[in-house]
């Protein structure tokens, strides 16, 4: 990747984090960059309408061009329209939180969701984001279905995350990662509470075909005082009947096809297992 193009896409990345904009100065200082080639970058950036100066402070902010460019090829890929459907009906039936992420190389991206939850405490993360893979149910979900070797190179590569940031039963090391995804395996979907947040519990299961690669993960979740580990149990037939839908039907999207394969070869060769010896 060239230097002005690692540069640019730094910045891009950094100012998400800032909608209502920040400093040059700071930008050029947690980036590393020197302030004359954070400025030239960031007027380039401003030229072709991916980030905007504010008038009163001087500040840099990103625009919606990359906003309107994801929401424009999340609706020409067609998985909100398959998904849609199929994650609400799993909503009405638990009566929470049922999202669907999306595999996209070593990431997992929440794309659709559906809220069932009629009252009490909603729990409504921000779409679009990438899972922490450590702590959620949906990267668990999807961790297990890989070899051990993979699953804990996209782990080492995205890091487990500050604790502090997550609940109190968040895997701290590889080795209680491991062994929690051992225990999913057996019922072929993951359950977790007070690991991505304290007091909220979630389950998952991955969607795949058989003998291919998961594309995504099908997610239900909610606070751990409603959302019971007997409820999640109870709930677990009808989470994996919907992950075998949309699976079976996801080859209409691009995004829920198996675009996933080759990263790591094939399934069916490198099957979900711990190392032995």
């Amino acid at each position: 990747m060239s230097g002005a193009m690692e540069k640019s896409l730094a910045i891009l990345e950094y100012l998400i984090d800032y909608p209502d904009g920040t400093s040059l100065v700071q930008i050029s200082t947690d980036l590393n960059q020197l302030r004359s080639g954070c400025h030239r970058t960031l007027h380039e950036l401003i030229k072709y309408g991916y980030v905007r100066q504010l008038p009163q402070r001087g500040d840099y902010a990103l625009t919606t061009k990359l906003a309107s460019m994801g929401l424009t090829f999340l609706s020409k890929s067609g998985v909100v329209d398959i998904a849609q459907p199929v994650i609400a009906r799993l909503a009405q039936t638990t009566e929470e939180l049922v999202r669907l992420a999306i595999v996209d190389g070593e990431r997992l991206t929440l794309v659709a969701k559906a809220q069932g939850a009629r009252s009490g405490l909603l729990y409504d993360p921000d779409m679009g984001i990438d899972l922490r893979l450590s702590c959620s149910a949906a990267g668990q979900a999807w961790l297990m279905t890989l070899p051990e070797d993979t699953a804990i190179e996209y782990v080492s590569h995205q890091g487990m995350g500050d604790p502090k940031n997550y609940g109190p039963n968040a895997p701290t090391s590889i080795k209680a990662l491991l062994k929690v995804l051992d225990q999913h395996r057996k019922r072929g979907y993951s359950i977790i509470q007070d690991v991505y947040a304290p007091g909220m519990s979630s389950m998952a299961a991955p969607v795949r075909r058989a003998g291919e690669p998961a594309t995504g993960v099908i997610i239900v979740a909610g606070p751990s005082q409603r959302l019971t580990l007997e409820r999640m149990q109870k709930f677990g037939p009808d989470l994996l009947a919907a992950a075998e839908e949309l699976a079976m039907t996801g080859s209409a999207s691009p995004l829920l096809k198996s675009a996933n394969v080759g990263t790591w070869g094939n399934v069916a060769d490198k099957p979900a297992q711990r190392k032995r010896g």
